[in-house]
């Protein structure tokens, strides 16, 4: 019987602004309750918090569609694009929504306003696969092991920087070469873990500083002896990415991030021939219309295709 419960970073809620600590820690045991990431919840009071200091402690009930739009389209003005714009109206819709569920709040005033449409299928930033070792020959430092091993992960197994973060030593076996991981929606997956990845994995392992808590279970530990923050796995790859692009001029480096290293593992996978099904349950998507954002082509492969074609003219 797997252990639902994963020791993961907390978050709190910001004790500057008191006119609204009732409702926003509320909202905390709200998006705990219905299981969102940590991730999410942190980025989520972000923005409510963004949001109520537009309101300049207006009581809530008072709060209008206005207001809501007038926030939204200030942070459009601000340089967020859709997606950005799109997560910053849910979280206030969140926000009024465990509110309402409370009673502490009788509205919604997030409630209808439109998403805003977002670019489908946009080709994914990934790495070629004969980037892949110079990019893992870019890890230094003392923290080598540890970080390879996570960047294996994500590269050769398509986890999430959030899935990284939670994993526990437990979760691993080297017998079986399985690994158990806490997605998306509370779900688990068991993935198999390929030779090379278990030695390195066995070796971050063997390598794992002590823990400051005694029971911290944590794959992943930091120097001061607590789990790898997300925020610090995300700083690393940042880093790693800089010295693995170093010898470009500014014009030719790519933006990428750690999540990037799980675009290239769904591009190989389904550029190796895999069925776009078994690529599903391997990134851990609820839904197969997300993996299709996987399935681009380059002009490359454009042109190899068409080349292969055996055109006849007839000569008039």
């Amino acid at each position: 019987m797997r252990k639902e419960q994963r020791h993961t970073e907390s978050v709190t809620i910001d004790e500057t602004d008191e006119v609204y600590a009732e409702e926003l820690e509320a909202f905390l045991i709200w998006m705990k309750d219905a299981g969102y990431t940590v991730h999410t919840q942190k980025n989520y009071l972000g923005d409510v918090n963004q949001f109520l200091r537009t309101l300049r402690d207006k009581p809530l009930d008072q709060v209008k569609k206005i207001h809501v739009m007038s926030y939204l389209s200030k942070a459009r003005e601000g340089g967020a694009g859709d997606s950005t714009r799109n997560r910053k109206h849910a979280a206030v819709s969140s926000f009024f929504k465990a509110l309402q569920e409370f009673e502490l709040c009788s509205t919604n005033p997030a409630s209808g306003i439109k998403k805003a449409k977002t670019v489908r299928n946009r080709m994914p930033v990934y790495l070629d696969e004969h980037e892949i070792r110079p990019f893992l020959l870019a890890v230094e430092g003392k923290y080598a092991s540890r970080n390879t091993a996570i960047f294996l992960l994500m590269v050769y197994m398509g986890l999430r920087v959030g899935e990284v973060h939670s994993l526990n030593v437990s979760d691993y076996s080297r017998e079986r070469r399985t690994l158990d991981v806490f997605g998306k929606g509370r779900k688990w997956r068991t993935l198999p873990v390929p030779d090379a990845v278990c030695d390195i994995l066995d070796r971050a392992v063997a390598e794992r500083l002590t823990p400051w808590r005694g029971k911290e279970d944590a794959m992943f530990v930091s120097q001061k002896g607590r789990r790898l923050a997300v925020r610090s796995i995300q700083q690393i790859a940042t880093e790693t990415f800089e010295r693995f692009q170093q010898d470009k001029g500014a014009q030719a480096r790519v933006a990428y991030s750690s999540h990037k290293l799980r675009h290239t593992f769904a591009t190989m996978l389904l550029r190796k021939g895999a069925d776009l099904r078994t690529v599903q349950e391997l990134l851990g998507h609820s839904s197969i219309q997300t993996t299709t954002v996987y399935t681009h082509v380059t002009d490359r492969e454009k042109e190899k295709a068409m080349d292969k074609l055996d055109i006849q003219i007839p000569v008039t």
